[in-house]
């Protein structure tokens, strides 16, 4: 008994060549695809709603009077006076840009760097800071409190001229 040599083979839909080469086509599109949203991202502009912009720290109603609150988003500090007017304050240390925590167990913010100790207002009560911490404008609006923070203002004391009337 003969074998016919023209015995029909399986057909493969792909050689494992093709399948290798289709893989890294489709891992290197994928990579670009990535790589383009990226630099999309990256060249749209910032949103203002967060530090350098206006920042929305929240309603009047929600800070009590003699109050301090700390806005995260903004980097600033709110004090509700008791006459309920607003001063937001940069939580920036005027001496060395160290970032200055509200201790209220002591009613003051204190400068973990070199000591600097300010008053519910910012008043420099002692250490190495030249003045008092700097101001953001405060703005009222419908009920709510907007701080901009792109223009911090230097001062060299605290005067009631510079808080927002509720």
């Amino acid at each position: 008994m003969t074998i016919n040599a023209a015995t029909p083979q399986k057909k493969t839909l792909m050689t494992r060549r093709q399948f290798f080469a289709w893989a890294w086509a489709a891992a290197i599109v994928a990579l670009g695809g990535q790589a383009i949203a990226m630099l999309v991202r990256f060249i749209q502009p910032v949103s203002t709603s967060g530090f350098g912009g206006l920042v929305r720290a929240g309603k009047v109603d929600e800070f009590t009077p003699g109050s301090i609150s700390q806005i995260k988003a903004g980097r600033f500090f709110l004090y509700r006076m008791n006459d309920g007017s607003f001063l937001a304050m940069y939580q920036k240390c005027t001496h060395l840009g160290c970032s200055v925590p509200w201790v209220p167990d002591e009613d003051q913010f204190h400068c973990p760097c070199h000591g600097t100790l300010f008053d519910k207002t910012g008043q420099v009560l002692g250490g190495p800071a030249p003045r008092p911490l700097d101001l953001f404008s405060v703005v009222i609006k419908n009920g709510e409190v907007f701080v901009d923070t792109g223009n911090p203002i230097q001062r060299q004391k605290f005067d009631p001229s510079q808080t927002m009337k509720a």
